[in-house]
């Protein structure tokens, strides 16, 4: 049976059915079904089958049930906008192919939905950036993070963990939010040391994201069946880290694959940073202010660049001072003894760690001072991140040393690994100190409150490289050089740093210069 002209032209599939019978259809309809010659057979069997059924229902009665629907048919991939019109002794099924409007639909709602989705995580985000500006220790800061974030009906739970003391296992230090069954075999996953996202996350010092958890064989199969059974589908592991230190790890756990976009991602890789940041900031104001510290004494090896040098040249290079790390490195100065200056700096810079190097004053042809910049990995620079503050180091081949202090509850197994080889790096002496308050240090600490950090960082350069003695160990250009600034913006800040250096001198003092 043909279709009268008019349906058989038209742009949309058309189906005449009869006692359930397909009779006539059109091109369009064959096109839509993936069929061939569907006539005399059942609409039924024609019709590819959705999860609902509506056509199959509507041709169920004796009398065929006038209906109108959308349904996706995983037969053919494609959503159909399906109409059926009963007629006196036969029906006709229109079909129209929306497939590409409902992706179009669904992308939008789903851009919607992740643009959402990522504006509350900015805002809760920011909500713990606030709780962090207060928090004064590395326990504050993660109650901070997993309060916020364990509450929030965007994740099912957060967890924090850090490592032990005398190991590099990790500690759970807590959890917030709804544990259900998947908490604990996390727990008992991180107990036994096996490889969870959060532990890959610390090695690996990134995050590591998982979208679906129960499917994804790099995790342990325990946390596997629970986190399907806890309906849990995605989970993203976030060290906390500064510098070349990682501090601890968080783990955010989510109902959804689609819960961590690249811009929710970024927004928490900004926490990670910030949070290590702040983490070190504890630390650092800890061992400021604290009476008591511990003073510890390492044995360097050949993996410093600077006890490799002393063995090439021969050498001894004892280290005068720093200036705080930068993104150009750790800018250190450092007497030499036993060689010429200019072979040691030659000999520094040919070290892939060191990247630049000068003679800040040689004075004969064994003894010296020179200025070097050294990279992130190299012990010194790993120490100073860790909060230790540098007492004294010297490069002499095997008798190579790094004396630190360090808060009384400093991890120092674990800035001994940092410092090591291919095992921690040995302790070779140990001691608590109590230290008293002296004029000296609160001449220190008020000048360190009126500098600007750029003001400190030029004038402290510029005294390390003997620009104030006479005759100058270095010129202005060679210090605004090592600096990265130009000759002009390094006298504006060596002159407003004297003067605050002078105020600070005369208002520490004029009490008693009558």
């Amino acid at each position: 049976m043909e279709l009268e002209h008019r349906l058989a032209e038209a742009p949309i599939g058309v189906i005449t059915v009869r006692d359930g019978m397909v009779r006539a259809w059109n091109d369009q309809a064959a096109d839509i079904l993936t069929t061939d010659t569907p006539d005399g057979e059942p609409i039924a069997e024609v019709f590819p089958q959705s999860v609902e059924g509506s056509l199959t229902k509507a041709f169920e009665r004796t009398s065929v049930s006038d209906v109108a629907f959308e349904e996706y048919y995983p037969e053919v991939d494609r959503w159909l906008s399906v109409s059926v019109v009963p007629d006196d002794d036969a029906a006709t099924v229109y079909i129209t192919d929306i497939t590409e409007k409902r992706t179009n639909k669904q992308t939008i709602e789903r851009l919607r939905s992740e643009s959402e989705r990522a504006e509350m995580v900015d805002t809760l985000i920011a909500d713990v950036l606030e709780g962090l500006v207060g928090a004064t220790s590395q326990d504050a800061i993660m109650e901070t993070i997993r309060d916020q974030l364990g509450t929030s009906d965007q994740y099912r739970f957060v967890w924090t963990g850090e490592c032990a003391v005398d190991s590099d296992e990790l500690v759970i230090t807590g959890v917030g939010g709804e544990q259900g069954e998947l908490f604990p075999a996390l727990r008992e996953a991180v107990k036994q040391g096996q490889a969870t996202p959060e532990r890959r996350a610390v090695e690996q010092q990134r995050p590591e994201l998982v979208e679906s958890l129960s499917e994804n064989p790099s995790v342990p199969d325990a946390v596997r069946a629970a986190g399907f059974a806890d309906g849990v589908q995605s989970v993203f592991a976030l060290p906390l880290v500064y510098g070349s230190s990682v501090y601890g790890v968080v783990g955010v756990y989510a109902g959804t694959e689609t819960a961590f976009s690249d811009h929710v991602q970024a927004s928490f890789e900004t926490l990670g940073e910030l949070a290590g940041y702040a983490i070190n900031a504890t630390q650092n104001r800890k061992l400021l202010f604290s009476d008591t510290l511990t003073e510890v004494t390492f044995g360097l090896t050949e993996n410093s660049p600077l006890v490799r040098v002393s063995d090439t040249c021969d050498a001894e290079l004892a280290l005068e001072g720093t200036v705080m790390p930068s993104d150009t490195g750790l800018t250190c100065f450092l007497s030499v003894t036993g060689a010429d200056p200019d072979t040691v700096v030659e000999t520094v810079e040919a070290v892939p760690s060191a990247q630049a190097g000068r003679v800040v004053r040689q004075s004969d042809t064994e003894r010296g001072r020179i200025q070097v910049t050294l990279s992130e990995e190299v012990p010194l620079v790993a120490a100073i991140n860790r909060g230790a503050t540098i007492q004294t180091a010297v490069f002499n081949g095997d008798d190579s040393q790094l004396i630190v202090e360090l808060s009384p509850d400093a991890n120092v197994r674990r800035l001994a690994n940092v410092l090591g080889d291919d095992g921690p790096a040995p302790v070779l002496a140990r001691q608590d100190k109590t230290r008293s308050p002296t004029t000296t240090r609160e001449f220190r600490n008020e000048l360190n409150e009126r500098l600007t950090d750029r003001q400190a960082t030029v004038l402290r350069t510029a005294y390390l490289a003997d620009y104030f003695t006479s005759p100058r160990g270095s010129t202005a250009e060679e210090v605004a050089t090592s600096l990265g600034i130009t000759g002009s913006t390094l006298l504006h800040h060596l002159r407003a740093s004297q003067r605050k250096l002078l105020d600070a001198f005369y208002n520490e003092h004029e009490d008693s210069s009558g």
